[in-house]
């Protein structure tokens, strides 16, 4: 600008010739297309890699706020709709939540248009998330996937069988995964059809049964097998599975015949750092009696921050998570399946798992020493 001015007072003071004055008005072309150039510059955060981050950062921290506040959030606020003038919506939405009360129970709601959402693939590519096939699952029978580790906020079972962000769906064609947890969630207003959108269902007896008996076949129902308490213990650099005495799933499978798949996420324990308090400890108790009396475990974690990787927040370390679905285990049909029977599946399942984990621990960034730790 002041070269611009600098040049006008130039041709004032001179002659003011017409050549003069046509220099200085080239001269304000050539500084005002400058300036132009220069101020586009300085949005060089609209670039498309810095836009695909940001809309990677805002679908993840959607899914954290979902996981983490959504149902109470639901709640209150249909409470509070009840007490305005729009009570009516509230009323209609009650008495919908009433008549559509059981039907988790019967496998849900699923909609692949919400599973195909452009923002789960802006999800998997915040870590990024991938999903490895090793073997190929027949349509004509029913399966217990077995995912391992539970993580914080099982990042990696979510987007992998709840989405078809990393294309479950043409990996194992005619198979429909429905992803299992906590059944107080289908509680929650609102969330509950959120959930049920993704293929997401109740893991309580009666769902399960229902999937794997009244659903026809080419059912695969994934079960987070060390729950809450594996979750306490999850933290980076540390591969501990809770399955010792997990035997239900075992159970369940015999019972409707069928096949169990072992699954290992690796770098799902990456994404978190994790407060752990020791057994015996006065934090450890009040968790586990959270769990016992509500189901899950209050952990105390943190990630990354919204706008700065070097602060803490709520945000997870944007880290690879792989997860790998082994070779499914064939297991035959009993209706009353004996101890004897459990104790023989279940150690045929965790030889499995171990032997998926040290196939591939090498491959996604671990040691040849490291060892699948089983409580």
């Amino acid at each position: 600008m002041k070269t611009l001015i600098a040049a006008y007072s130039g041709v004032l003071r001179v002659s003011g010739t017409k050549y003069e004055w046509e220099e200085a008005v080239v001269g304000t072309r050539i500084g005002t297309g400058s300036s132009i150039l220069s101020a586009l510059q300085d949005l060089s955060w609209l670039s498309k890699s810095k836009v695909e981050k940001q809309l990677q950062i805002i679908s993840v921290l959607q899914w954290v706020l979902t996981f983490l506040v959504m149902g109470v959030a639901c709640t209150v606020i249909l409470m509070y709709i009840l007490c305005t003038d729009c009570w009516v919506i509230a009323a209609v939405y009650l008495a919908w939540l009433v008549f559509d009360w059981n039907t988790p129970k019967k496998g849900g709601r699923r909609s692949q248009w919400v599973r195909n959402w452009a923002i789960w693939r802006y999800f998997r590519d915040y870590f990024p998330i991938r999903l490895v096939k090793t073997h190929n699952l027949l349509i004509n029978r029913n399966y217990i996937f077995g995912y391992h580790p539970h993580g914080i906020m099982c990042l990696g079972a979510f987007c992998n069988f709840s989405t078809e962000a990393t294309g479950v769906g043409q990996k194992f064609p005619g198979i429909r995964p429905y992803l299992a947890t906590l059944a107080g969630n289908f509680r929650m207003p609102i969330l509950r059809d959120y959930l049920m959108s993704g293929g997401i269902c109740p893991v309580n007896r009666d769902s399960i049964d229902y999937i794997l008996s009244k659903n026809g076949s080419g059912n695969a129902i994934v079960i987070v097998v060390g729950g809450a308490a594996e979750s306490l213990n999850c933290m980076p650099g540390k591969n501990s599975v809770t399955l010792k005495n997990r035997k239900g799933f075992v159970k369940l499978a015999l019972r409707h015949g069928a096949d169990l798949v072992p699954v290992y996420s690796f770098g799902e324990n990456e994404v978190y750092k994790q407060v752990i308090f020791e057994e015996g400890s006065w934090g450890r108790w009040v968790q586990k009696k959270f769990q016992k009396h509500i189901g899950f475990a209050p952990c105390i974690f943190h990630g990354r921050g919204l706008f700065s990787s070097n602060t803490w927040g709520l945000l997870p370390y944007s880290k690879p998570i792989t997860t790998v679905v082994g070779e499914p285990i064939t297991i035959p049909k009993v209706d009353h399946p004996s101890q004897r029977e459990i104790d023989f599946y279940h150690s045929m399942y965790v030889s499995s798992l171990i032997r998926l984990f040290d196939k591939y621990k090498t491959k996604f960034g671990l040691p040849e020493t490291e060892v699948l730790d089983i409580n």
